[in-house]
């Protein structure tokens, strides 16, 4: 039976939901602000699960109805949908993304620290151990470097084909990087180290090879697209693991939505980064071009990245 203290604890955010419904039904979804919105969807969550327990109970008949009312009222303003165009994109990721990952930097930055201690260890480990470069990388690109070859140079063969191949690779890597949130952000942070021990062992054995030019040169371009965005779904995978550990004030499940909602849109910033990557990764990261060009490429994109990252959406109109 329910009591009045879990009717009394739970009144005010009906009432708090019932406020939101009525000006969306005055004025429209239009007239909620950004935080009004996002209530209004964890509010009409936490009535749906509050409306399962009422019905569960044959002396909460009244109380039952009520919420099914309010629910069903919510329902169609929570998940009315909004038609997807080129203006609502733009603002996204002119305005709203640049937003969204600022107040998530903290996410970023643990991304980022996980990657950086990863390839600081990876490093270590092969120039203590020189032998362990066969490990990171196997015998035959060990062999290829010996002869001052570098494994990148089968892409030029097949660039269309490699081109569609690397995107593909780089999207599955960053989606499973951002989904091993779910396990508590586990398998995100096994994912970051991983990364991060690769390229710090690889960096090491290229330079025992006298090959380090020709990797930064390989890396330069698309690394200023591709190395952020894998940092970035590490994030998102954070934020989904801090919604599952650290609810907070809210009920798990609404903390978990909020969670998957922010991460998922973080997540989204990247695939367009990526194809931008892929792209480069294909048709100009392994090809003789010349060093300075590939280094030019990659500090432009990488400035243009951390100007659109970090001021965008700061001016008034985009508030």
């Amino acid at each position: 039976m329910l009591s009045n203290l879990w009717i009394d604890s739970r009144k005010n955010n009906w009432d708090r939901l019932e406020a939101l419904v009525r000006q969306v039904e005055s004025n429209g979804v239009k007239s909620l602000p950004p935080a009004h919105l996002r209530d209004l969807g964890l509010l009409y969550r936490q009535a749906a699960a509050d409306l399962s327990a009422a019905r569960a109970d044959p002396s909460a008949k009244a109380l039952a109805q009520y919420l099914n009312r309010l629910v069903g009222r919510a329902h169609n303003y929570v998940y009315s949908g909004r038609r997807i165009s080129f203006r609502s994109l733009w603002s996204f990721f002119a305005y709203g993304y640049p937003r969204l990952l600022r107040r998530l930097s903290g996410y970023v930055l643990a991304a980022t620290l996980v990657s950086l201690l990863a390839g600081l260890l990876g490093a270590l480990i092969v120039l203590l151990r020189p032998e362990f470069g066969v490990i990171f990388l196997g015998a035959q690109r060990v062999a290829n470097l010996d002869q001052h070859k570098m494994w990148t140079e089968s892409v030029l063969s097949m660039k269309p084909q490699a081109a569609s191949g690397i995107m593909t690779n780089n999207i599955t890597v960053c989606f499973l990087t951002f989904a091993g949130g779910i396990t508590a952000g586990l398998f995100t942070l096994y994912s970051l180290f991983n990364n991060g021990l690769m390229l710090g062992a690889i960096a090491i054995v290229c330079r025992q090879h006298h090959m380090a030019l020709s990797l930064w040169s390989f890396i330069a371009a698309h690394g200023a697209l591709e190395l952020p965005s894998i940092m970035i779904a590490g994030a998102a995978g954070l934020r989904l693991a801090a919604g599952i550990l650290f609810p907070g004030m809210l009920r798990r499940r609404a903390a978990l939505a909020l969670a998957g909602m922010e991460a998922a849109q973080l997540l989204a910033g990247t695939i367009p980064l990526l194809i931008v990557a892929g792209t480069l990764e294909a048709f100009l990261s392994p090809t003789h071009a010349p060093v300075a060009l590939k280094f030019s490429v990659g500090a432009i994109l990488f400035t243009v990245l951390v100007l659109w990252l970090g001021e965008a959406g700061r001016t008034s109109r985009a508030r």
